[in-house]
């Protein structure tokens, strides 16, 4: 099961007209969001991303766009990661536990 994050607020776009089938995206997303069905890509499980880009950058056609960097996931990474407050600065209480925006 992957993990969730916020439902609809994903940024994830899939072109089929450029998408071939070469199965790249489902090879790099550490969250199973694509599948290859009827040798095209589909999202699957759009809420399972966590917007990381690995899609996007890697497909050869062009045919994924993601705003890689966006989202409560990507602020609270990054917040552990630099060791500093964990915070999307969000306004929404129930969204990483914040009560304020900080935007």
């Amino acid at each position: 099961m992957a993990l969730r994050y916020l439902k609809n607020v994903i940024t994830l776009q899939l072109d089929p007209t450029r998408c071939t089938g070469c199965g790249i995206c489902v090879e790099v997303c550490p969250h199973g969001v694509f599948r290859i069905e009827s040798r095209k890509a589909s999202i699957v499980d759009r809420d399972a991303c966590m917007e990381c880009g690995a899609c996007a950058r890697n497909c050869p056609f062009g045919a994924l766009f993601v705003r890689a960097g966006v989202g409560c996931a990507s602020a609270l990474i990054h917040g552990i990661l630099q060791r500093q407050e964990v915070s999307c600065g969000c306004s929404n209480s129930t969204c990483c536990g914040s009560e304020s925006d900080s935007r």
